[in-house]
């Protein structure tokens, strides 16, 4: 067939289309190669160097091809060029940030996600929406909080979720004062204050986005030698202001000490002060599911919102994040989108009025796969296992000549560092990062420079301390 019926002018030819036909009808074999690329890099990411410290070889500056050979072309060149030079997060040693691997029913879902391809915006003609619900649901219980007083969204990420509760929060502040920031705009609110200890980075990033500023909080003081709220010092400066509008951010689990805020001490103030209670949980959340720590997050379900993530304890792939609230219709109030194309009256949750985008992945889908091949039990298995992780490294660190922690830990995050100085901290690591066995993050604690162990990954195990523990006394 040498051209299209009924073509127009400007219509594609079928020769300038027949790479993507062709490869329609090779899709099988094209699945079959991309599970055997991905499958090799999953169980290559145990020996592998952690990070890749030289991509020097890869050319971002080349230009795209004028022809191109189709996809199991494109598949061998990302097999060469791109896959050698990638750092190996999802493997058991990656210990920066806060990372979590992929389970092999997360993959799954992600994949299935993208075939399907949902634009998972609300319930016409699809299930995703009914699937989130569930999801949100199930997350609700995973966390301890009651699924019928919290209601929420899946987001790109932690910073979305937290830029949802400030934005949700401010409505909600201007509407106890008789004003509609989302109609009218943020400058018919009076004398908002924001009270916050420890925010996270993403925090005051999203201070920024919302236009409230960057130093526009309330900088509370934290407890000697900690990263939580000092709550007399909070009380303290809620009983000087005056300002009519109030917005406390407090932590279950900050991102260095994982220290987790006196929640229901800090419910009651925003009680009686008239404060939105927004928790950053960004994986703190999930704490509930180690019995030895649950009492952590008491007082969790008095939030007005809390900010987590899937993409980090609950090892689905990036980018998945978690927004839960108990005024959903205030969320909804500032991110409905509006367009007659967009109108259902299908029954059912329209995701696409409770975030910032209007084309959602379907990102619901990883999540569900994961908590039905493993369920409750499953997810708070890794939760306890990278707990006793960063317990064990602690205790070997306590006992090291050269070596002190900067924080005992509390959950999943070993802070240390030698007893040199900064410099020489910051030598140490180098070395210790260039040995491929592991990687850390940098973190300033106390004053003083150090390193970030991050247990997150369900894939670490034992022998991998071993490793990490090898790795750092080598690069002393």
């Amino acid at each position: 067939m040498n051209s299209i019926l009924n073509r127009s002018d400007d219509s594609p030819t079928v020769d300038e289309r027949h790479l993507m036909f062709d490869d329609l009808e090779k899709l099988g074999r094209i699945l079959v190669e991309t599970g055997d690329v991905a499958h090799s890099f999953i169980q290559g990411a145990d020996n592998m160097d952690v990070t890749c410290r030289d991509f020097s070889a890869f050319d971002p500056s080349r230009p795209i091809p004028g022809q191109g050979r189709g996809a199991l072309d494109a598949l061998r060149a990302a097999k060469e060029e791109i896959l050698p030079l990638l750092a190996a997060s999802i493997g058991p040693r990656y210990l920066g940030f806060v990372t979590g691997g992929t389970t092999p029913a997360a993959l799954v879902g992600d994949w299935l996600a993208s075939a399907i391809d949902q634009n998972a915006t609300g319930p016409e003609g699809s299930a995703n929406a009914a699937v989130e619900e569930q999801v949100i649901n199930w997350l609700c219980e995973l966390g301890g909080v009651p699924s019928d007083t919290f209601d929420g969204v899946l987001t790109t990420g932690a910073t979305v979720s937290n830029l949802l509760g400030l934005v949700a929060a401010r409505q909600w502040c201007g509407e106890q004062v008789g004003v509609n920031v989302d109609a009218d705009g943020a400058s018919v609110l009076p004398d908002l204050e924001i009270f916050a200890a420890s925010p996270h980075a993403s925090m005051v990033k999203d201070l920024s986005i919302a236009g409230i500023g960057r130093n526009s909080f309330t900088k509370v003081a934290t407890k000697p030698g900690s990263e939580e709220t000092d709550i007399a010092d909070l009380k303290a400066k809620l009983v000087a202001s005056d300002a009519r509008a109030k917005i406390i951010i407090a932590s279950a689990g900050t991102v260095n000490a994982t220290d987790f805020d006196n929640l229901d001490v800090i419910a009651d103030l925003c009680r009686d002060f008239g404060a939105w209670l927004h928790v950053d949980a960004a994986f703190g959340f999930f704490t509930a599911l180690d019995d030895r720590r649950a009492h952590l997050t008491k007082g969790i379900a008095r939030a007005d919102s809390i900010t987590s993530d899937g993409h980090k304890w609950l090892n689905v792939p990036y980018d998945c994040g978690i927004f839960l609230t108990r005024h959903i219709s205030v969320l909804e109030t500032c991110c409905r989108a509006f367009a007659p194309y967009l109108d259902t009256k299908a029954d059912g949750n329209s995701y696409i009025n409770r975030g910032v985008e209007n084309s959602r992945r379907f990102r619901a889908l990883p999540l569900w796969m994961a908590m039905t091949a493993y369920g409750r039990d499953g997810i708070a298995s890794i939760i306890r296992a990278n707990c006793d992780q960063a317990a064990n490294l602690a205790a070997w660190i306590r006992t090291h000549e050269k070596l002190e922690l900067l924080s005992e830990p509390k959950l999943n995050v070993t802070m240390f560092a030698s007893r040199g100085t900064d410099d020489e901290n910051r030598a140490l690591l180098q070395r210790i990062n260039e040995t491929g066995k592991v990687f850390l993050t940098p973190t300033v604690y106390g004053g003083r420079f150090g390193f970030r162990a991050a247990f997150s990954n369900w894939r670490t195990r034992d022998e991998d301390l071993v490793v990490v523990k090898q790795a750092i006394q080598t690069a002393l």
